[in-house]
């Protein structure tokens, strides 16, 4: 758990020292550091989604997956919460702290790091996946804050919890987790990066929460796949 420690820290750190900076920031300032945050996303979401050679499988796995997350409408449950939040902890914009939280607890907890880090955290006892991307979310926290508020700061409890959770599944299945299910979790993730970069240049409305399911689903989707024999 160390790892997730250090990370939330990291994002609490940056998003307060964002905070400071957004009154000496401009706004289009502040937009030019999304955009550039968008575009680097872009590039990591393009690099992680072909790790694994199974699109296939990426994509049916982010049908069944977005079906599932449409269902319970995941996406429309964190808006929920970060509704919730601002009303008790924040008396301006609502619809930009609502933005802040979602758009960055979705950058923080999709992407393949988060998974990796946590699972090498609680199969290897190892750190260092976790530390590294602390040091990412640290400066993105920083952009983010700045341009969106403090609904950015609250994005650190949904990476404690998260995080926290996924460390805890690796230790409770270790050993039943082969690389090539985690490059296809990884793949899945790409994808869902490059939505969220979408929606950070072009301001779109993507509900890309509502595909995380597919993430946890895509082990799932490989295992069948080579039971019934459809891949090797």
């Amino acid at each position: 758990m160390l790892g997730t420690v250090a990370n939330t820290g990291a994002i609490i750190a940056g998003s307060l020292l964002g905070l400071l900076l957004r009154r000496k920031l401009s706004a289009r300032f502040s937009d030019i550091v999304m955009k550039a945050i968008g575009l680097f996303t872009v590039v990591i979401g393009l690099d992680l989604a072909f790790k694994s050679s199974r699109m296939m499988l990426v994509l049916i796995s982010l049908v069944i997956g977005g079906l599932a997350g449409e269902l319970i409408n995941l996406e429309g449950r964190l808006e929920w919460l970060g509704k919730k939040l601002q009303e008790k902890y924040s008396s301006g914009n609502n619809t930009l702290f609502v933005q802040g939280f979602v758009i960055s607890s979705l950058l923080f907890c999709v992407g393949p790091l988060a998974i990796v880090g946590s699972m090498e955290d609680g199969l290897l006892g190892s750190h260092t996946v976790l530390f590294t991307k602390s040091l990412m979310d640290g400066t993105a926290s920083v952009a983010l804050a700045s341009a969106m508020g403090v609904g950015v700061l609250f994005s650190a409890g949904a990476v404690l919890v998260y995080q926290g959770l996924l460390t805890a599944a690796a230790l409770i299945f270790k050993g039943l987790m082969p690389r090539p299910y985690v490059d296809l979790m990884s793949a899945v993730g790409g994808i869902l990066l490059l939505g969220v970069a979408l929606n950070l240049i072009l301001n779109v409305k993507l509900k890309v929460a509502n595909l995380l399911p597919a993430i946890f689903i895509s082990p799932l989707v490989l295992k069948i796949a080579l039971m019934i024999g459809t891949i090797k």
